[in-house]
């Protein structure tokens, strides 16, 4: 179903973002994303302080764990859907994450150059 210009845009009740319902619906929201976080944070705390994963694979686990996280903050906090009106929250994100990229890239980039560079003589050539 379209709409010409001058038309508000209908309101598709499977692309809303927990919490843009009634109060009672929004603290639902809110205490499902909380309980959501509190268990992530309770497994990623649980790995690190056992030996359930084997020692290699855990920062994959905790890479994992925390992009769920990350996700559960998005949708349940922030409120980022698909919806069309969200386009420049989206945009603003990527940015966002885009130039935080850059600065960590840009800085292991930089001090690993400099810890290269700045070898004592006798470790960087052989005799």
């Amino acid at each position: 179903m379209t709409s010409s210009p001058g038309e508000p845009r209908p309101v598709d009740e499977d692309d809303s973002a927990p919490g843009d319902g009634g109060v009672a619906k929004g603290i639902t929201s809110y205490l499902t994303g909380l309980g959501l976080a509190v268990l992530l944070t309770a497994c990623s705390f649980g790995l690190a302080g056992t030996n359930f994963i084997y020692g290699p694979g855990l920062p994959v686990a905790l890479v994992v764990l925390a992009i769920a996280q990350i996700g559960i903050h998005l949708v349940f906090f922030l409120h980022i859907t698909t919806a069309p009106d969200n386009t420049n929250n989206v945009m603003a994100l990527a940015f966002g994450v885009f130039i935080v990229f850059l600065v960590v890239g840009g800085s292991v980039w930089i001090m690993s150059h400099l810890n290269h560079n700045m070898m004592p003589m006798e470790h960087s050539m052989p005799m």
